[in-house]
């Protein structure tokens, strides 16, 4: 009897051993903000304008309904978001990636979350700065930010 205690309290460690372990092997670190981008801005007027890296206005003079498409890659905090000055709130989903590093939306086999799409309704605004900026959660914690002039 006591045999049998003594294997069932060794297998129970081994399990607990093994589940300790296991938390730290599945958490990855949460890689840091890197990049801030303006994708694209939509409007009745103008449809669908694909916004270069560094671009600084839109080409269109967007009217109507407006929406703003802001790429984030990394994690960040919680963003700071406005129009000429006046905050804008806005909905997010989590950005994956394939293993070949292709990005997706997060669902299937693409489980791996790199980042964060951020769409804001301008509502009755139809032209000014919009500026996005975001902290990093981990180290170095650092604040990315962008701007794009809407006309």
């Amino acid at each position: 009897m006591a045999g049998i205690k003594r294997n069932i309290v060794r297998v129970l460690g081994v399990i607990f051993a093994v589940l300790a372990c296991v938390p730290a092997v599945m958490a990855a670190s949460a890689p840091p903000l890197s990049n801030v981008q303006v994708l694209k801005v939509q409007s009745a007027a103008c449809g669908i304008e694909n916004i270069a890296a560094g671009q600084e206005r839109t080409q269109c003079d967007h009217s109507g309904n407006i929406k703003v498409y802001v790429l984030e890659m990394g994690y960040g905090r919680a963003p700071r978001v406005g129009l000429d000055g006046f905050e804008l709130k806005g909905k997010a989903d989590k950005v994956c990636a394939f293993g070949n590093g292709n990005l997706t939306e997060c669902s299937g086999a693409a489980t791996k979350i790199v980042g964060t799409l951020y769409l804001y309704d301008l509502g009755s605004k139809q032209e000014g700065t919009f500026t996005f900026s975001n902290t990093s959660i981990n180290v170095p914690g650092n604040t990315i930010s962008t701007q794009l002039y809407i006309k």
